[in-house]
Parts: structure tokens; sequence; C-alpha cells
């Protein structure tokens, strides 16, 4: 056993018992996620304090240099850290991209400038991004985006739009996808800018959602002026700065979808036996009283739990401790299949009371439970589609050949 981790586990789980506040160890509700971003000020001032203590150890961030706000903690420090927020049931500090999905983006091509003016910030949860990658009309095709960026001077004039960027209404900064050389190959010719949300000739429009919720937004880029020097990695080198990202995000997202987190709109849910012995009632020996639902349920169970086993020797498997590369489109997909497969259970589950919109006869738990089902029907489109996925894994992990290619 290796001392020094055994003495850093000592260490670390006597600071999150005597700086972890019994409010951050209960579960966390849909309007209480501690989003990173301007509106801090609207937190419970209990998650406000959890936020500080954590990053003024590092400990938002905990692989990142110190320099940037993060602990430098190496991969089997991380996995401690992990472990023992779990054990003690600790809410995140932080929800947002801008650590998961943005943070290495920075580290690996941004400039000194960029990383020392944003990476502190995103450490403390200060910003919150949105993604300016999809367009209107060019559906999973990332890389016909026609958002175009013309350089004059010191400054890029930005003309385009983009939708299905989530939580642009409320976000401070907008990770921006945009084609600085339309005469370039199609993968070639895009750079990523960085545009505050705020810009002169930046208009942000909400989708409503079948859900009842609105997070995903349009977004209007007329004549918008960004420095040269918001330019993240060189200019034509996007597509790599996008495939990252993306990498990150299925990753991240997966993470979430398969503990049914409300922090992407699912609810707040018992576990599915408790809940399938309450509708469906139980025998004598406690078991769930109708075989098919038992069945299901226990078959959800052990695929959640296979689920958490692969994540898990994936992360293993990579140094950093995190899926990095194709893997993330494995997890990215199999979260996805599982969350629809366990709403479409709870909701056969309910049977009437699992499709109630409003008015009496219904629990809130059921209400929220209609809107998780709903909800998740975006689990594999968001964070790109499942069939996406599939190609991805047929070709870069399997080696299968290209549709009608001769074998």
């Amino acid at each position: 056993m290796d001392e020094s981790i055994e003495g850093f586990r000592a260490g670390i789980r006597t600071w999150l018992e005597q700086n972890c506040p019994p409010s951050m160890r209960l579960p966390m509700g849909q309007d209480e996620v501690p989003w990173e971003g301007r509106f801090i000020e609207t937190l419970h001032p209990d998650a406000k304090l959890w936020r500080e203590r954590l990053a003024s150890r590092g400990l938002v961030a905990p692989g990142w240099p110190k320099a940037y706000g993060g602990a430098e903690l190496s991969k089997d420090e991380q996995e401690v850290l992990k472990g023992e927020l779990r054990r003690i049931h600790a809410r995140p500090a932080v929800v947002g991209g801008g650590i998961p999905m943005f943070g290495s983006v920075f580290l690996d091509y941004g400039s000194e400038e960029l990383r020392e003016r944003f990476l502190p910030l995103i450490a403390r949860g200060q910003i919150r991004w949105a993604t300016g990658f999809s367009e209107p009309g060019r559906g999973s095709d990332l890389a016909g985006l026609q958002t175009r960026a013309t350089r004059e001077g010191d400054h890029y004039l930005v003309h385009g739009q983009k939708i299905w960027t989530s939580y642009a209404d409320v976000a401070d900064w907008l990770f921006c996808a945009v084609r600085t050389d339309p005469n370039a190959r199609k993968h070639e010719g895009i750079t990523i800018l960085l545009i505050p949300i705020d810009a002169p000739g930046m208009k942000t429009t909400r989708i409503d959602m079948i859900s009842g919720t609105s997070h995903f937004c349009q977004v209007f880029l007329d004549g918008v002026r960004v420095p040269v020097g918001n330019r993240l990695g060189a200019e034509g080198q996007g597509w790599q700065l996008i495939r990252r990202a993306l990498e990150n995000e299925r990753e991240w997202v997966a993470e979430f979808l398969a503990d049914g987190s409300s922090i992407f709109g699912l609810a707040e849910s018992r576990p599915l036996p408790e809940m399938a012995r309450e509708y469906e009632g139980s025998d004598q020996a406690g078991r769930i009283r109708d075989e098919g639902i038992r069945q299901a349920v226990a078959q959800c169970e052990l695929d959640s739990l296979c689920y958490e086993l692969l994540s898990s020797r994936l992360e293993q498997s990579v140094t950093g401790g995190r899926v990095s590369g194709f893997a993330t489109s494995v997890v990215k997909y199999l979260g996805a299949a599982l969350t629809q497969k366990k709403y479409e259970l709870m909701t056969t589950i309910h049977g009437s009371q699992g499709v109630g919109w409003e008015g009496e006869g219904f629990s809130e738990d059921e209400l929220r439970m209609t809107r998780a089902w709903l909800r998740s029907k975006a689990n594999s489109i968001e964070s790109g589609t499942s069939e996406i996925q599939l190609n991805v894994i047929a070709k870069r992990i399997l080696g299968l050949p290209e549709s009608g290619t001769r074998s």
C-alpha cells in the first residue's frame, strides 16, 4: 500500500469532514444546482461557502496547475478525492462546462495570456460557458458550419447563427466555432473564438422543449467584433479543438446521465426497486409483485452497475484519470441509452400516474418524473447523436470500413 496516498487520504478525509457543510451532503434538488457563472449570488450560503473552501485549495479543478487555480494532484490523488467526496455524499461545488469540457482545451491550446485570463476564473466557477457549435440546416454535419469570421486588423467580424446552444441566455461567454477560410477544405478552415455573450451584435432567444423547460437557445451574430486575442489556438485549428471539447463533453454528460442527475433535467428519484414496490405492490417475501416489472428492474439495475464498472475501467486505463479519445463515444452512447431505458421503465411502473402534466391527482414527484421522461428523449441527441457515436465506434474503435467500401 502506497503510504503517501494513504496519508493523502487521511488528510483529505479530515479536511472534508471539517469543511463540507452538512447541508451540502444532502440530495440536491433541481433548483439547487450550483451553476458556474455570474449568478453565484443566487446560491444557498452554504453552497457558496463550499465552493469557496474547495476553490481556496484548488480542489474544484484538482488536476490543474496551481498557477491556474488547481491543486496539481496526481491521478491517484484525484481518484482518492473523488472517492472521499462520494463517501460523504458531497454535492458538486461547481456545475458547468468550464472545467470538464473546456479546461483541457485551454491548457493544451491556449496562449499563456488566455490561460492566465480565464483558467483561474473557471477554477472558481466565476464564468459560465455556452457552446457555439451547431447551426440551423446543418443537422449533425458540424464541419459544415457557415458562421463566418473575417479578419479586419486586430479584430474578426463575425456573422452567422447558432442553434441548440444550451443555456446561452444565462452564460457569460460563447465558445464559438467560426469559418475563417471559406476556401479551405471542410475541416480545415475553422477557428475557435471566445465571445462575451453581451457583445454588441449578439442576440439570444430561447427554444421551448417538450418537457416544458427551455434551456436550448438560438444565438444570432450580426457583425460581432471579436479581438484576435480572443482566438483560442491557431487560425484554422478549430476542428482539432472541437473534437477535444466534444470528447470531454461526452464523458461529462454520460457521468450525469448514468446517475439520473437533475443537472440535466432528470428527476431526483428513489431507487427503482423501491418505486416499483410502491406502485406495483410486493409479495410476502418483499419481491415486486409483477414478474415482468421485477425482471425489467433487475436488468436495469444490472445494466447500471455494468456501466459504472465500464466507466471506471476506462478511467483507470488512461493518463489523468479521465476517459479520453474515441472511448468517450462508448460512454456517451451507453449513458444515453441507459437513461432513456430507465425513464421508460419508470413511466411503465407509474402507469397513468406517469403521464400527468398538471392539475390534481398527481404528486410533485410524479409531475417531475413525467417531465424527466420527456427530457430524456434529448439524451440521444445532445453532445452528438447516438448515430454519430455508433459511427465513431465502428470506424475508430472497431476499424470497420466506410459504407460502400469494398472489403
